[in-house]
């Protein structure tokens, strides 16, 4: 499979989620909510692997949507955390944001060579 934009930003997005998400369950024994951010920021990724071997266009943007909904799971739980006072690290949050840019424009591209 040829390494692509949007897998590398994506796994690289999850490795720092894993980070975060640690740092904070150190340093301020929260759970709750980086267990939740944990789950869904770390199945975009999978979700993008996935849709590389989907049966066809229509369902590797079926599996792009899917990774999209997790990725906006995560903006509102990187949100929560940081607007909480558990980080300030807004960083994270951009990095979200980009691969929910990309995913964006990766299913409208995907979308525009569908069959009608």
């Amino acid at each position: 499979m040829a390494e692509s934009i949007l897998l590398t930003k994506s796994k690289t997005f999850a490795l720092h989620i894993i980070r975060f998400c640690n740092d904070i369950k150190k340093d301020r024994r929260e759970s709750i909510l980086t267990n939740q951010l944990l789950r869904s920021g770390t199945s975009i990724g999978a979700n993008i692997r996935e849709a590389f071997y989907a049966h066809s266009r229509a369902d590797f943007v079926a599996r792009l949507q899917i990774a999209l909904k997790e990725c906006s799971e995560s903006e509102y739980w990187l949100e929560l955390l940081l607007e909480s006072g558990y980080s300030e690290n807004t960083e994270i949050l951009r990095q979200c944001v980009e691969v929910k840019k990309l995913l964006v424009a990766s299913i409208n591209t995907a979308k525009k060579q569908l069959p009608d």
